[in-house]
């Protein structure tokens, strides 16, 4: 590197650049959502502890999407809150470094549960004289470890090949928190190396778990097809109705983010999507999963009419 470079110590978040009112009461309307996605994430991750008719394999990992909804938001839009209501808008560099590798093990842990929910979907329409011995609780507690082992060991992976880029020139992060890509155009380094950590970024979180996705939903669809009855095809496309609609959410989202071409346009576009994804996306999950549900709703009724009890 040239003598007349220097380090980067800190970034400056730029955000969104709106008026001081707006800022304000977006800072309010965000709050309310960070808060009910919380509360809603929590309110389920309670009941399926609390109730043991939800002691099963599907509901166990959606006690995972639950606190993987309540981590990845928790990562992202306090900071982001912060910054609506200060001009100020800096992050030293291993806060960023650190929520970055968050943001990325978070990501792409939820990429792989939501790959072991379409299987246990999977094994419950294709299989489901075997269901309980397939899904096995070791089953799934493996299923689980190794989705959060793999979400953290590829975080780790990307996070290093981050740290080994120098960054000394330009410090505006153009976007609302430290998301991978937006830190990556700030590295002092050749364009190809950029562009191989994104294409592998992709590849690894996104492309791979979409298409074993695919793969069960695959069989999922020719099985229910086979079914005679009206009523039993519209039972068993119930059951994965629900996480067929995160899984379109998370995955389209992600893949509009990241496949997308460069441009400036897309940069704006890009700041909305991540918006959703870490801010509306946790809040919907537990909605999806409560109202299209009627075990959840069961559940929580039975909840409040024991708490009237007492």
């Amino acid at each position: 590197m040239g003598g007349n470079q220097s380090w980067v110590s800190e970034f400056i978040l730029v955000g969104f650049q709106l008026g001081v009112k707006m800022e304000l009461l977006l800072f309010c309307i965000f709050s309310l959502f960070y808060v009910f996605s919380l509360l809603a994430n929590g309110v389920i991750l309670g009941l399926i502890l609390l109730d043991h008719r939800l002691h099963t394999p599907m509901y166990f990992f959606l006690s995972h999407l639950a606190i993987l909804d309540m981590s990845y938001a928790s990562n992202n839009v306090p900071k982001m809150l912060a910054n609506l209501l200060n001009q100020k808008r800096t992050i030293s560099f291993v806060p960023c470094i650190v929520q970055t590798f968050l943001y990325l093990a978070f990501a792409a842990t939820e990429c792989l549960i939501l790959v072991a929910m379409s299987y246990d979907r999977y094994v419950a329409i294709c299989c489901p004289l075997q269901y309980t011995i397939i899904m096995s609780w070791r089953v799934c507690a493996i299923l689980a470890v190794t989705s959060w082992a793999c979400g953290f060991i590829l975080s780790i992976v990307h996070a290093s090949l981050l740290l080994n880029l120098p960054f000394c020139g330009p410090r505006a992060v153009n976007h609302l928190f430290c998301e991978i890509l937006s830190v990556l155009k700030l590295a002092c380094a050749d364009t190809w190396v950029n562009q191989v950590v994104l294409f592998a970024a992709s590849v690894i979180v996104l492309v791979a778990p979409l298409c074993l996705m695919l793969v069960s939903y695959t069989h999922i669809l020719w099985a229910i097809l086979k079914i005679q009855s009206k009523e039993g095809r519209r039972k068993a496309f119930s059951t994965c109705s629900s996480h067929l609609c995160v899984v379109g959410l998370f995955f389209g989202i992600a893949m509009v983010v990241y496949m997308v071409p460069d441009s400036k346009q897309r940069e704006e576009q890009e700041k909305m999507l991540s918006l959703f994804h870490s801010l509306f996306n946790p809040m919907l999950n537990p909605l999806i999963y409560s109202l299209r549900n009627a075990q959840v709703k069961d559940a929580f009724l039975r909840a409040l009419q024991k708490k009237r009890c007492m």
